[in-house]
């Protein structure tokens, strides 16, 4: 079944054609991955599909009916509605009901609206929504169910965008980059979630595990024009790597037989007939074909190190706690060249702060940090850098050098070193502020490596960088010499460079743990099942522990009766209950019964609680 179709789709700014008749379609149950370079006009598109954005000419249709929710790369909300409010804000029957029975929950002494908030829940069938809005919310790591929007974080505001999307359960999720501002266990939650979800899905994202596991069609956006692969992303890479291997076995064909050609014109005389016209005519289309140009995803980036000398880096004792909150715990650790560390761990638990400690922007709480006279520290920290809007790509990199030292004794020129850096030279005077995101994150990452760092520190690299920048930028990693830090949620990134990973548990733990991403994992699976294990074997200690006081002692005579008692109690309250439950639900009672009876129902929930308690525990010894 069609849910969407797309006809002839055309957007420019200015003079610079973004894409040019577009057209695709997209059929109910379809996981769509949008691939592209930065500034390709992946953001565009989901902006048109979504009516955020005009199209300059062409057509979008969506099937009747079809509910579509888009989670944009960054969000605006009403900074003083909570996060409940905001991820309820639809106007269904169940969502009114939860709203109601979780003020009734904050004012029981309003019995009245208690009773008629509780019947509601009922009526609209509202508890299994209910458990959904609280198990995503926990899932996204969104405890404070009522904190004020306009307190939250970046981060934590687009996790709510999330949330509300997957809670309202659309038919057409449109989601931008929807792993940023992630850690790892909520991404690999979220890319089961997706996967088993029904709903139709277009996305853009550079998790590659995310392509992998998810998607079933891959469109990449390239040359203004849309190639459509039917697979996931391992498909997508062989399939794109033959039609370029067929272009260019057909690009050198047409050069042969041009050559061919252009000595048969330049022979002929001016005056000709109709089949010379012909085969002139052909000629251009043939011209056409071998000129083409094939752009290769190469970033050859050898840029001078820095010698390094034996001393690097080394952490005696290391400790931070703000108040009461202990991140980081007596820690040391002695650096050595050619080491490339991942850093993983929750949201808050002191990952960036140690960052900032080695850099020097933050200052240890205990111990200390030695660092080498040879090191130079190149520091990517994710809120990037704050280019002036009036700035020039180019004047970017010339207020840093006019020419990049290379290995070998080489130099590049500024607008070299660009090129090499996949800006082409008539990017080089574009206004900073005309670029896109990932376009800006791939300058800033220039202006660090053009220092010629032998420690480097990223600080999540990959958010809003494509997948083709980041494939030639690990290609570089894997070659650098000097010590490399990352922190990222990019599990295919830390799977391919890291050689161990600091593994930050919280409460000031950190582990070092042998391996990359898929070791740490690992790791993780073993040290729950030993927990499990230990839980056990607790439990089991516990049991025996109680077999023998069971044996010690028996129930007195008062004991005896007072358990044979309780058993007669409970029995008679539940028959209250269900009787005054009965009477309330008649319709039959005034407003002042009613109110009586549901505080008689409070009292009776607590007796029956507490008699039940007491029954368990006077069982142990019958």
């Amino acid at each position: 079944m069609n849910y969407l179709s797309v006809e002839n789709l055309t957007k420019s700014f200015g003079d610079r054609v973004i894409f040019k008749d577009l057209t695709f379609g997209i059929d109910k149950g379809d996981k769509v991955a949008i691939v592209a370079k930065n500034g390709a006009g992946k953001s565009t598109l989901l902006k048109i599909l979504c009516g955020d954005e005009t199209e300059d000419s062409g057509r979008i249709v969506y099937r009747n009916e079809v509910r579509v929710d888009y989670l944009e790369q960054a969000e605006k909300f009403d900074g003083n509605k909570t996060v409940f409010d905001e991820v309820l804000d639809t106007d269904t029957q169940e969502t009114e009901a939860i709203k109601n029975y979780s003020k009734a929950l904050k004012n029981p002494e309003d019995t009245a609206f208690y009773e008629k908030a509780f019947e509601q829940m009922n009526i609209t069938n509202a508890w299994d929504y209910e458990v959904r809005v609280n198990t995503i919310l926990s899932q996204l790591k969104l405890e404070d169910h009522y904190q004020k929007l306009g307190e939250l974080s970046g981060g934590q505001k687009k996790r709510v965008a999330l949330a509300k999307i997957l809670i309202n359960e659309p038919d057409i999720m449109i989601l931008d980059e929807p792993t940023n501002h992630l850690d790892l266990d909520m991404i690999e939650w979220l890319e089961e979630h997706l996967s088993q979800t029904q709903a139709t899905i277009i996305m853009v994202t550079h998790d590659r595990y995310f392509l992998e596991v998810i998607c079933t069609t891959i469109f990449e956006l390239e040359d203004q024009t849309l190639y459509k692969y039917e697979g996931n992303f391992s498909y997508y890479l062989e399939k794109k790597a033959e039609r370029q291997e067929i272009l260019e076995a057909t690009i050198g064909k047409a050069k042969n037989l041009m050559r061919t050609e252009l000595d048969w014109i330049r022979r002929q005389p001016k005056a000709r007939g109709t089949k010379q016209k012909a085969r002139v005519d052909a000629f251009q289309g043939l011209k056409k074909v071998a000129t083409q140009k094939i752009q290769k995803d190469e970033l050859t980036i050898k840029v001078q190190m820095n010698r390094l000398g034996s001393k690097i880096v080394e952490l005696h004792r290391l400790g931070k706690w703000f108040d009461d909150k202990k991140l980081i715990n007596d820690f040391s650790y002695v650096f050595k060249k050619g080491e490339k560390v991942g850093i993983v761990g929750p949201n808050g638990s002191g990952k960036s702060t140690f960052l900032n400690m080695l850099t020097g922007s933050e200052e240890p709480s205990k111990g200390k940090i030695v660092i080498g006279e040879t090191v130079v520290m190149g520091y990517y920290h994710q809120d990037g850098m704050k280019f002036k809007p009036d700035k020039r790509v180019i004047e970017i990199i010339r207020d840093i050098a006019e020419y990049i030292p290379l290995a070998k004794g080489r130099k590049l020129t500024a607008a070299q070193f660009l090129e090499m850096f996949l800006f082409p030279r008539d990017m080089h005077f574009n206004y900073v502020e005309k670029l896109s995101g990932g376009e800006k994150k791939r300058l800033y990452l220039m202006t660090i490596l053009m220092k010629n760092p032998n420690f480097l520190i990223l600080d999540e690299p990959t958010n809003d960088l494509d997948i083709f920048t980041l494939s030639v930028l690990e290609d570089y990693l894997q070659e650098f010499e000097g010590c490399l830090l990352i922190v990222s949620h990019d599990r295919y990134f830390l799977d391919k460079l890291v050689d161990h990973t600091f593994y930050f548990k919280g409460d000031g733990e950190i582990k070092d743990v042998l391996g990359n991403y898929t070791a740490y994992r690992e790791f993780l699976k073993k040290e729950v099942s030993d927990e499990r294990e230990k839980t056990k074997k607790e439990k089991i200690s516990a049991g025996s522990s109680q077999n023998q006081d069971k044996e010690k002692s028996k129930l007195t005579y008062k004991e005896k009766q007072e358990f044979e008692a309780l058993e007669s109690e409970i029995s008679a309250l539940e028959n209250e209950r269900d009787q005054l439950m009965e009477k309330m639900n008649s319709g039959e009672e005034d407003s002042q019964s009613v109110n009586q009876m549901a505080i008689r129902l409070s009292e009776i929930g607590a007796l029956i609680e507490q008699k039940e308690m007491r029954w368990l525990e006077l069982s142990e010894y019958v």
